[in-house]
């Protein structure tokens, strides 16, 4: 058994994003963009891509969003030479804190991320200094109720890295990252469709906040996530609200 109210966390997460549906859509552009970039405008053969297309998707991003930051990406369109960085530092009660970003100005980003640590009760780190603690990896999480056995077998033979049986009920299917989209496609097609899923970097031990520090917390990642040039900040709290 794994984790504390898993559930109940992803989905106000998801809630949240959901809320911020306009902005939700301008970073999954950037991500495309860059995506599309590297690798080449054809999802078939690229899987960064293809995760990203997969992502808007996943919140109803218009189809011509979509390939209009492919364009940007392979040169059809204009658009801008973004670089990524990685920001990590301490949220809460210590709680693991990691900011990723995609930015044309890299000293705009830099005061953004140091500003927001500094004024809600974060500490921006150094590099290094809790990467150690996440491991990338795909997650799928299925509803309370799902029968782990057979999600387990079909799990295994999709290529899964683990299962995970969590205390509220729920499940998290564990994969390699790269494939992440394979995975979640047999799960699909053996009838077992994930109500959350995304490739992350997942907290090797977990940091429980209650109370004023899980209303603090939540306002730190709020505020981080905010800004422009953050596509996603990882953390090793999980809140009880």
């Amino acid at each position: 058994m794994a984790g504390h109210s898993k559930w109940a966390n992803i989905q106000h997460r998801k809630g949240r994003q959901d809320e911020k549906r306009g902005a939700t859509f301008s970073k999954i552009a950037k991500e495309i963009t860059v995506a599309a970039k590297m690798g080449g405008g054809d999802p078939g053969f690229n899987p960064r891509l293809r995760l990203a297309i997969d992502k808007g998707k996943g919140v109803n991003m218009p189809k011509d969003k979509i390939d209009n930051a492919i364009k940007k990406g392979t040169g059809e369109l204009e658009g801008v030479d973004y670089i990524e960085i990685r920001y990590e530092g301490y949220g809460i009660g210590g709680a693991a804190v990691m900011v990723d970003c995609l930015t044309d100005n890299r000293t705009r980003t830099v005061a953004e991320v140091r500003h927001a640590f500094n004024k809600y009760g974060g500490n921006m780190g150094t590099d290094g200094c809790v990467a150690f603690q996440f491991t990338h990896c795909g997650q799928l999480l299925f509803a309370p109720g799902t029968d782990e056995a057979a999600l387990m077998d079909a799990a295994i033979e999709a290529g899964a890295d683990d299962v995970l049986s969590n205390d509220d009920g729920s499940i998290e299917v564990i994969t390699p990252p790269n494939d992440y989209m394979s995975v979640k496609e047999a799960l699909a097609a053996a009838g077992f469709n994930a109500e959350f899923g995304q490739v992350t970097m997942k907290a090797g031990n977990e940091t429980e906040l209650t109370g004023d520090d899980a209303v603090r917390m939540q306002k730190l990642i709020d505020v981080l996530e905010s800004l422009d040039d953050v596509q996603e900040v990882y953390t090793s709290v999980v809140l009880d609200e």
